[in-house]
């Protein structure tokens, strides 16, 4: 993408060719996300750089939590209701909460995003779910 220019190689590659799940972070959520297309609100609307701005302003809130929380955007326009699916990957699930909780303050995010249901979980091997609840 147009916001992707200028990342370094290694934190590009990690972003498309990511490690899932990741050894480390078994709590995870996913939710959806669109942007706004509100008369006063339109994320399109908006001149690039100024949405440039936001994001690197978003990415900026974001990178605060590197090395707790892995994320992996998967694009969906076309697919479904939404543009994006954000899967988070951390290794407590109040990590979920402190970055999600964090990041909507971001103005990309409150006045700009719609979210949708946010689902979570724990990463855990069959075996080692049914050893823990029959022993």
């Amino acid at each position: 993408s147009e916001y992707a220019q200028g990342v370094p190689e290694e934190m590009r590659n990690a972003r498309l060719y990511p490690e899932l799940p990741p050894e480390d972070k078994k709590a995870w959520c996913f939710y959806p996300m669109t942007k706004r297309r509100n008369p006063t609100q339109n994320w399109f609307t908006l001149p690039f750089e100024k949405r440039k701005e936001l994001m690197y302003e978003h990415g900026a809130s974001g990178r605060k939590f590197s090395g707790r929380v892995l994320q992996v955007i998967t694009g969906s326009t076309g697919v479904d209701n939404y543009e994006w699916g954000v899967t988070l990957f951390c290794i407590h699930p109040d990590d979920l909460k402190d970055v999600v909780y964090t990041m909507r303050f971001d103005e990309a995010s409150a006045e700009y995003a719609e979210f949708g249901p946010f689902y979570s979980g724990y990463v855990i091997q069959i075996e080692d779910l049914l050893n823990e609840y029959t022993n």
